[in-house]
This record gives C-alpha cells, structure tokens and sequence, in this order.
C-alpha cells in the first residue's frame, strides 16, 4: 500500500508534519486564554443586597406602617392550649394544630421523659448506622396498625418525608399529578425527582381525568398527589373519585395526612376511616407526628417493601440522624391515649362544626371549610386580613393571617385552627369577634389601597 495514501482526506506525511507542529508549541498560560477578566460586584457577595431579604424587610416596613404587631416568631412563654401566654399576657389560642389537645397530658410527658432517661436526648447517629432504638420501632409499629398498613417508616421532619420520598421513589421517566393546593414539601419533592409534573384544580376530578387522559400515557409510573385534609381551606380530598381514577388511568395514590390523622374519622383515624375504604387501596400514607401526635417529623406507611425500599434509599432517613428517642416514646403513647379516649375526636368534631355554622349564620365565608379542624375565614385582600389579625390581637383573640403569596391575592384569609379543648364560649367569642373586626377592617384596608 502506498505510504502516502490519503486518509479521511490529509495524507500520512501531512498528519506527521501537523503532528510534530503541535507538539512545537509553546503552552499558553491561563491568564492569557482568558479574553477578559470578569469583575465580580462586592453585593453579590452580600446576603443584606439579595432581593429575597430586601421583599422581606418591605413586608416588615409595611406591615409596621399598617400598625402591625410582629406576626411571626411570636415568642410564646410556655404550654399553649386553648389558651397561650405572650409576653405575660393571656390569648385565646386558635394558633396551634394540637387538635386533641395531648401536648400537655401528663401521660405523653411521662413517656418521654422515661425514654429521655433510659435512651437519652438523642439518636446520635442515623439509624442505618447506629442510631436505632426501641422506640423508633415501637412508633413504626404503632403508625402501621394504626394505618392498617403493613409497615411504616419515621423521618426526623415532616417536610422531608415528603420531599425525599417522592425524589427517591420517581425519575424523569414518570409523571405526578398533584392537587394545587398541595403543600409545599410535596410540590418541592415532586419538582426535586425529576418527573413531569401536572396540577390539577383543588378537587376537581373532571380536570385531574383530562390531564390524566393526556399525559399519563406518555410515562411509565405515574402517581396521584393529595392531601387528606387541605390545611389552607379545611376541606378533604375526594377519595373515592380519586381511587377510581387511580384504577382506571393505571397510577399509584399518596395522600398526606398532616392534618387528617388524629381529627378525620369516628376515632380520629384518617380519611380512610372517614370514607370506609381498605387502606391497600391507597400505595402511601403519609402523615406528620407534630400536630395530633404532639412529637416532630413525619411517617410513610404501606407496603414492607415500600419501606424497606426507603429504609435504604431516602436521603432525608439515610443521612439524617434519627428521631430524639423521647419524641418517638411522646408520639406512641398519643397515639394510644387518641384511640383510648375517643371522646377527644368527638369534641373536636362538635367544636369545628359550631364555629362553622356560627360563622356562616353572622355571613362570614368559610370557603372550603367542611368543619374539622381548620377554618379559615376568607377577608379578600392581604392588607385586610392583617388588620383583622391585629385587631383580633388587641381583643386577646390568637389566630394569624395567610396572605399572598401562601394563598392567591383576593382570598387572603385569617386562619382558625380548632382543638378539642376550645369551650363553646371560647368559639363563641372568637366568631363574633371575627365578625364585628372584618367590616372595620375592609374600610381601612380600603383608604390604605387609595
């Protein structure tokens, strides 16, 4: 063959002479590829010059120019039930979601501190490590029969359990679909896995059928999102429609039941309990152990090998430490005084539906409201629902704003959560306190618009 044949188009001489040229050169030194220098301005080094923190430090100005008190981080002085200490002065509490009222019960406390003792005040290691201990089973177990389900899982935060469990379980080959009024921790995981993602109007079934008739088919699992009980708007999920939409479009079905377990149910057992379905209809339960449980973090129940899959492969459980021993002993005896003494689900069930039907009869909307636990009374615009706050405040009256962008601009609310140990005269003077501030509130709020 001829030595100097061309190959893809320079001959073997030519390449050889390209070659030793490139080999000749002098190396060029960083500094001198770089065309030009950037200059980095001193604010992007600065987290007071972040746009984030100066909308912060508006809201703040305008809230003070508005003759609000602060509205966050209310630092209160010790136990709050159905009445809350703040700076020495007593409130009428509708700020807490111990809705049974099960924080201060001796027994929970007991329980704690006898864990606290034996096992001290943490974990100390991730429980895949070395970080597990009795109580961490004795709550999953606990959760499981509760749930009905076959096992269950504990996180050290609510919000993680969503975030991580929908991340680790889904990839950019699936797709979720999750209710609009979905909280955070679940919007986020479903953004963090990857998959596409679709929402669909609070309830509205004919809207989640569209959607699933045109995109499920385009991926491989697929899941449904809701919460059990929505804790903007008080209203719980359609189960039913959303378990035979689950069948016939072929996807998985997660409900969070942050606010829906311990208030939903004859015994205050979910959802499940409430619309009388087998708990296997449903793939993942989740809920939180820091409202009716009166403990922190956050459980995943189902099947073992759902658990066990996450046991293994979920950020938040592999690479944070376990759940303080005490909270776990603090949250599985709520649990048993809540199936114990059902009469606590009884009056909290009585307390939401009186201030329900109060409010509705002196015209207040409720919106959503079904009656359980949280009842927000729609104001309109977010400088209104502020006003009522601090007016309430100044009556003794706790119950906080959620202004945009928690909720829409124009349904701005201010948010009553209910418990079991609120007394009729306390729901009593809450709405009719609620109901003389609103009109005053919306004059004023209207001469701050002009």
């Amino acid at each position: 063959m001829n030595e100097d044949k061309k190959r893809f188009g320079m001959s073997k001489a030519d390449k050889e002479r390209l070659l030793a040229a490139m080999r000749s050169q002098t190396p060029v030194a960083p500094e001198q590829r770089r065309t030009a220098r950037r200059i980095i301005a001193p604010e992007l080094l600065r987290f007071d010059t972040m746009p984030e923190y100066t909308e912060i430090q508006v809201q703040k100005a305008v809230g003070k120019q508005l003759g609000l008190d602060d509205v966050y981080y209310m630092l209160h002085d010790g136990l709050a039930t159905n009445h809350t200490s703040i700076n020495g002065r007593d409130f009428l509490n509708f700020s807490t979601y111990d809705y049974l009222g099960l924080n201060g019960d001796p027994r929970v406390r007991e329980a704690a501190m006898a864990a606290a003792e034996k096992y001290g005040m943490s974990a100390s290691a991730s429980r895949l490590t070395a970080g597990e201990r009795p109580p961490h089973r004795e709550l999953e177990a606990a959760i499981a029969s509760l749930c009905d389900t076959e096992s269950a899982i504990c996180y050290v935060s609510g919000h993680s359990t969503n975030v991580s469990t929908l991340n680790c379980l889904f990839g950019n080959r699936d797709v979720i679909f999750y209710d609009e009024l979905s909280h955070n921790s679940l919007i986020l995981g479903a953004s963090h896995s990857g998959a596409a993602r679709y929402s669909y109007a609070n309830n509205d079934m004919e809207s989640l059928d569209k959607l699933l008739e045109e995109h499920r088919y385009n991926y491989q699992r697929a899941i449904i999102v809701t919460e059990g009980l929505f804790s903007m708007d008080g209203c719980l999920c359609d189960l039913p429609r959303l378990l035979d939409l689950k069948k016939k479009h072929g996807c998985l079905l997660m409900v969070d039941e942050a606010h829906s377990m311990g208030v939903v149910g004859r015994t205050g057992s979910g959802v499940r309990e409430y619309f009388g379905v087998p708990s296997d209809a449903v793939d993942i339960w989740m809920g939180t152990l820091s409202k009716t449980f009166c403990g922190c973090g956050g459980y995943i129940a189902g099947k073992s090998a759902l658990t066990e899959f996450l046991k293994f492969k979920s950020p938040s459980y592999v690479y944070s430490v376990g759940m303080p021993p005490a909270m776990a002993a603090a949250s599985h005896e709520a649990i048993r005084l809540m199936l114990a003494e059902p009469e606590r689900v009884a009056r909290l069930h009585r307390n939401g539906s009186l201030f329900v039907s109060l409010a509705k009869e002196k015209g207040l909307d409720t919106g959503k409201s079904q009656g359980f636990s949280v009842v927000p009374i729609i104001t309109g615009d977010s400088i209104c629902s502020c006003l009522c706050y601090q007016e309430l405040k100044n009556r003794g009256i706790l119950a906080l704003p959620i202004i945009y962008p928690a909720v829409e601009e124009g349904k701005a609310r201010v948010r009553f959560f209910i418990s079991a140990m609120h007394t009729e005269e306390d729901i009593r003077t809450a709405v009719n306190a609620i109901a003389e501030v609103l009109p005053v509130a919306r004059e004023k709020a209207k001469s701050y618009a002009k």
